[in-house]
């Protein structure tokens, strides 16, 4: 309450919460036609958007940093998006699509705080380095991907949150002029995003 006016005050969080659950649960009725449950799913997903996606975000942040530390895989956050860069050397053998037994841990700590914060999706990006033919790379790099998401999936994590794309060689993050910047292309990436 405004104290000189006397007038209610709403903050900011609790429009845009507001705002977005007014604007989910039109996408709900939208998607489900007049099913009272997709307005009221589409509610509370929109309520998340509008209030509560960097809070949200923070604590997904904070969890994998705290869980992944010392592991090899690096945790970047780009505006409302994270990303978990694991290099191949750590994942797989060469040339295989196989997660090397000793990566699980790893694995089963990202699942763990994916399976706690079920508000975002999960894109899961393969990448390789020049070497190689360019579909014998997309398709290696596809197949890693999925061996990533699958292994998450068998821990819990819910499949529909997940997509999938191997790029190759098309992303490289170093030169391939060199076997150091060959490694540093030779990696899986998830990218978790708001669910909104």
């Amino acid at each position: 309450t405004d104290p000189y006016t006397g007038e209610q005050k709403v903050s900011n969080t609790a429009a845009g919460a507001g705002l977005g659950a007014i604007a989910g649960a039109g996408l709900g009725l939208l998607a489900g036609g007049n099913d009272r449950r997709n307005a009221l799913i589409g509610a509370g997903i929109g309520a998340l958007a509008g209030g509560a996606i960097g809070a949200t975000m923070d604590q997904n942040e904070a969890e994998l940093r705290r869980q992944l530390q010392g592991t090899g895989v690096s945790v970047t956050r780009t505006g409302d998006q994270i990303i978990l860069n694991m290099p191949s050397d750590i994942t797989f053998n060469v040339d295989q699509d196989a997660v090397k037994p000793g990566f699980y841990p790893v694995l089963n700590s990202v699942a763990l705080v994916l399976n706690k914060f079920r508000q975002t999706t999960v894109d899961v990006f393969g990448h390789t380095d020049s070497t190689g033919g360019d579909e014998h790379n997309f398709d290696l790099s596809q197949r890693r991907a999925l061996a990533v998401a699958n292994y998450l999936s068998g821990q819990g994590v819910d499949s529909r949150r997940f997509a999938v794309t191997g790029f190759g060689k098309t992303r490289p993050v170093a030169s391939n002029a060199t076997a150091q910047g060959r490694a540093q292309n030779r990696r899986v990436e998830i990218q978790l995003s708001p669910l909104t």
